[in-house]
């Protein structure tokens, strides 16, 4: 019980952040894409940069996996090796569900019940291709792609689209350069 209990605090991003949408900096109001159509973005995603925080410490190869259920929620994997893309594989498993359903793009996730935070959808390839993950108050952060790897002038190009949503870019450590931890 007690290990099951570890392995699904090791991705709560987001379970303990205020739901607020202005920072203490007086940040402007975190802005998201228009529309996700969410039967396009589940699938698996690959992590190819974040923020860092201790329930990802050590994870390497990370990965997510969305899939629709019968009760319109969507059940989602999170998936990482530990220190190395030949340690142990841990996983955590939870759910997610829209809570703007005119753009479909700021959900809920909760891996821990009652507790759930905020996943917000701030950018998103033309052909769901990558998609970038943050929070109202810029906590978290994920760049995510349907492939391991992303071409550098993709990445760049998110970096950009970052530092005008205020988010600090120099955070963010690149997972898909850094495979052994």
């Amino acid at each position: 019980m007690k290990k099951m209990f570890i392995y699904s605090l090791i991705f709560l991003p987001l379970i303990f952040t205020s739901c607020k949408t202005m920072d203490r900096n007086n940040m402007k109001l975190l802005e998201t894409v228009d529309f996700v159509d969410i039967n396009r973005y589940i699938g698996e995603w690959y992590e190819i940069a974040r923020y860092e925080h201790r329930f990802q410490k050590g994870c390497v190869g990370s990965k997510a996996t969305y899939t629709m259920r019968d009760d319109g929620k969507i059940s989602v994997v999170n998936e990482c090796f530990d220190n190395s893309s030949s340690g142990k594989l841990r996983s955590a498993k939870g759910k997610a569900w829209v809570v703007d359903k005119q753009s479909n793009a700021k959900l809920k996730v909760s891996f821990f019940w009652p507790f759930a935070g905020d996943y917000w959808v701030i950018d998103l390839g033309e052909n769901y291709e990558y998609a970038v993950v943050g929070h109202p108050d810029r906590k978290y952060l994920w760049v995510l792609s349907r492939t391991p790897e992303m071409d550098e002038n993709v990445y760049q190009s998110i970096l950009d689209r970052l530092q005008k949503q205020e988010y600090d870019t120099s955070k963010l450590f690149r997972t898909d350069k850094n495979t052994e931890g």
